[in-house]
């Protein structure tokens, strides 16, 4: 699993600094989460293929989370793309991006498929053979999800040893990574367990920007891999933070805490700051494992 952060502060672009949006490469699968203005120039800069995105999932409809997108439906337009597109967001968004195509006269040459989300409990959104996505309920200004993707349960790995032990025929070694005991010519049945090592973990991510502190969130991202959490201010600014339904760096900190996440990323800095190590010494007052995002950052999750 990787991430890769095209922009990750909030309100408006700067020149050396991108509002929000980001890359995750799960299962051989591409989903772009967000698409702020500047998301093109972001996406051809990190080398990551126009072609590869064929879902796109929008948290809200704040301009530093989807004015880019329209640009990017009419960029695919105009290399030809025959591919369907897929965009997962609130409702409202389909109106708005098809009301900008028709006065541009710019249809597109490909299906735009338009996955509104109305509901204010978690829903699932995607599900292919390898991936599931869930939406998170979040707490700001307008309608806002957060997005939760998980790796579905790999197959077993197959123990050689134990197969060729039992000389085993290969016919029924996909049946064995299944999980399936098998029963020898003589009618002993072999247990799965002996024949296979239990896979690695599936992996998850969660995707929560833009939020006020929000424990209801905590049930759905608990034991998360990774857990990307806006921190729009520091705690000296708390009381902006409540106005506009954002939160501090250290109340990010506390609901990874609270969820037991392996590892707390950290973004959408409100501009006003002029070194965003601020926000992890901050965090790092109840939490440990933090990294802070950056524009072009890039976050293996091994």
């Amino acid at each position: 699993m990787k991430i890769t952060i095209l922009g990750c502060y909030a309100a408006t672009p700067r020149t050396l600094t991108n509002p929000t949006s980001q890359v995750l490469e799960i299962c051989n699968r591409i989903f772009l989460i967000d698409c702020a203005e500047g998301t093109q120039v972001q996406l051809r800069k990190n080398k990551i293929r126009f072609s590869q995105i064929n879902h796109v999932f929008i948290s809200h409809l704040h301009g530093d989370h989807f004015y880019g997108l329209v640009g990017l439906i009419s960029t695919f337009m105009l290399l030809n793309r025959q591919t369907d597109l897929h965009i997962h967001g609130p409702k409202g968004i389909k109106e708005i991006i098809l009301l900008q195509l028709k006065y541009s006269n710019s249809y597109t040459g490909y299906n735009l498929f338009f996955h509104e989300l109305t509901s204010t409990e978690s829903e699932i959104i995607f599900e292919d053979d390898k991936v599931i996505v869930r939406t998170i309920p979040l707490k700001h200004r307008i309608y806002t999800n957060g997005f939760l993707f998980e790796e579905k349960p790999k197959e077993r790995k197959l123990n050689v040893e134990a197969v060729e032990k039992y000389s085993i025929d290969k016919c029924y070694y996909q049946n064995i990574k299944n999980g399936k005991d098998i029963i020898l010519d003589n009618g002993k049945t072999i247990s799965n367990k002996e024949l296979t090592f239990d896979p690695l973990p599936p992996k998850k991510y969660a995707y929560c920007s833009d939020t006020m502190y929000n424990e209801e969130m905590i049930p759905l991202i608990n034991e998360v891999d990774a857990l990307y959490h806006e921190a729009t201010f520091l705690e000296t600014e708390t009381e902006k933070a409540n106005k506009t339904m954002h939160s501090t760096a250290l109340e990010a900190a506390t609901i990874a805490k609270l969820a037991k996440a392996k590892q707390l990323i950290l973004g959408h800095y409100s501009t006003r700051y002029e070194n965003i190590e601020m926000f992890k010494t901050e965090a790092e007052e109840v939490f440990s494992n933090i990294l802070l995002a950056d524009d072009g950052k890039i976050i293996e999750l091994e």
